[in-house]
């Protein structure tokens, strides 16, 4: 399954996964994992909010040409939604080629830290 993983933690958590996945990539371990992570629980509930989820479920589905045919096909302003799209790919949750935006996960797991 294609997912995403969203994270709260720190830098150093970051970075921990990051030279994880390095090592067994140097040992010849297949690494096929993308994670995402947010530095307090308010920044991931800020940009995963119920629209942008939705926004996000669209555009899984379906890849769109542009931020304005997503905002139509939405039924939303587009300035609202040129925003969320700029949110969502400055946190890697929305990929842009050229013009074109897709969603290429299948889930969204979220984790937060309490150590």
């Amino acid at each position: 399954m294609n997912k995403v993983q969203a994270h709260v933690g720190t830098l150093a958590d970051m970075g921990g996964r990051f030279a994880g996945a390095w090592n067994r990539a140097a040992v010849g371990e297949q690494v096929d994992e993308t994670h995402v992570t947010f530095l307090d629980a308010q920044t991931m509930l800020e940009t995963l909010t119920p629209k942008r989820l939705e926004l996000l479920r669209h555009v899984h589905r379906q890849a769109v040409g542009n931020v304005r045919e997503l905002a139509q096909a939405l039924g939303r302003d587009y300035k609202n939604v040129h925003g969320d799209v700029a949110t969502l790919e400055a946190a890697g949750l929305l990929v842009r080629d050229g013009r074109k935006l897709t969603a290429p996960w299948e889930q969204v797991q979220a984790t937060v830290s309490l150590a």
